[in-house]
């Protein structure tokens, strides 16, 4: 086992959650609201953190492939790493009178699980519930498959991460563009997430709430921006919509 480059994976991981956070800022920002300095904070220690793995663990004899093990090892940690540094928004907001219930949120988010230990979901800020439902987002293609659409321009291998990441089989005819098939399914799952933020949109919701609902549903995991989730909507046409895509997303694509 290197746990060197395992390390050195984790830290490029880390990275990718850091950026994601520059979203849930940008409401924040546009809204004025207190998930500001929050999620500033977590931006900056989860992207320091990230690049100082990645470069401290770098092997400058260069990376020739991960082992089955070593791909187990980042698909296992990964999980965890994406779900402590995905609580700090929370930790950094208050959202939570302790950091377990912190750390609940954002792994039931990224694993897409759907249980929550939020009591008042309106009252807190739009960057926040933003982040709570991009976890699911992200989540819900995987952080793993995130990543390998990345880390081959960092000179990480990805088939053994992929084949720790995905169950089943894993076709021969993959194996020579992981990279390439990681993006095409980022573009399937974006193309369904743009349709859908759409359709509900023309339903009466605005942009926050449907981008929201969106990752919830195609997530499969259910976070909502509303303490009676959809139901506060009162709206047939949203249900329908929601329903269609929760179908689309239990399909194997």
């Amino acid at each position: 086992m290197r746990w060197k480059i395992v390390l050195h994976t984790i830290g490029a991981l880390t990275l990718c959650v850091g950026l994601t956070m520059l979203f849930p800022l940008a409401f924040s920002l546009y809204y004025q609201d207190a998930g500001i300095m929050p999620l500033l904070k977590s931006f900056g220690f989860t992207c320091i953190s990230g690049i100082a793995m990645f470069l401290i663990f770098r092997d400058r004899e260069g990376n020739k492939g991960l082992s089955h093990r070593e791909g187990m090892a980042i698909v296992a940690l990964g999980w965890v790493i994406a779900g402590f540094f995905g609580s700090l928004p929370f930790y950094f907001g208050d959202i939570f009178t302790n950091y377990v219930d912190c750390f609940f949120e954002s792994l039931s988010g990224f694993t897409t699980t759907g249980a929550s230990v939020m009591m008042d979901i309106e009252k807190n800020a739009k960057g926040i519930l933003f982040w709570r439902s991009l976890t699911h987002w992200l989540g819900g293609m995987g952080i793993i498959v995130l990543s390998l659409a990345i880390l081959p321009f960092l000179g990480v291998g990805g088939m053994q991460l992929y084949k720790a990441e995905v169950p089943g089989p894993v076709p021969d005819k993959l194996k020579p563009r992981i990279k390439d098939t990681a993006m095409v399914l980022w573009k399937v799952y974006l193309l369904f997430s743009a349709i859908e933020a759409v359709l509900l949109m023309l339903g009466g919701m605005d942009f926050f709430d449907s981008l929201c609902h969106t990752f919830g549903t195609l997530a499969t995991g259910g976070f909502s921006t509303k303490n009676s989730s959809v139901a506060y909507f009162q709206s047939a046409y949203i249900d329908y919509v929601i329903t269609f895509f929760m179908l689309v997303a239990a399909v194997n694509f």
